[in-house]
């Protein structure tokens, strides 16, 4: 079973510390806003996260999101079936803090992912199994 993240949200995965490039430090600290908490119910294993630029529209998220926009996708192993449902990730990622202003080409009315306003939604799960 696989969970299948979109994201306007830029979560590039850098690796970078501290001590690096602020704007790498800050795509890292996205992407581990984001891990810890789809982690929050059960353990993943990262398969892939990449970056797209595209339309968006048949993607699921706000209806203020049209054209085309960067997005990325994060697709995760979970180690245990039924340990985690699409309304549990709704629930669990609506209003978690990001940093906006990285790359991005979508703007946001807070610094929040928002999965529950059908005009700012700017993350969208999706279950395969």
């Amino acid at each position: 079973m696989r969970i299948e993240i979109y994201t306007l949200v830029d979560i590039t995965k850098t690796d970078a510390r501290r001590i690096d490039d602020i704007k790498l430090f800050s795509q890292q600290s996205n992407y581990n806003t984001l891990l810890q908490t789809a982690t929050l119910r059960t353990n993943l294993a990262l398969i892939k996260n990449e970056s797209k630029q595209g339309g968006v529209t048949n993607i699921g998220f706000g209806e203020k999101f049209k054209g085309k926009h960067n997005y990325w996708i994060a697709i995760f192993e979970l180690e245990r079936m039924g340990t985690v449902s699409e309304s549990m990730l709704i629930e669990d990622f609506d209003l978690v803090p990001i940093i906006s202003g990285l790359d991005a080409s979508a703007t946001f009315n807070e610094d929040v992912f928002v999965t529950s306003d059908s005009v700012d939604k700017n993350i969208v799960f999706r279950i395969v199994t």
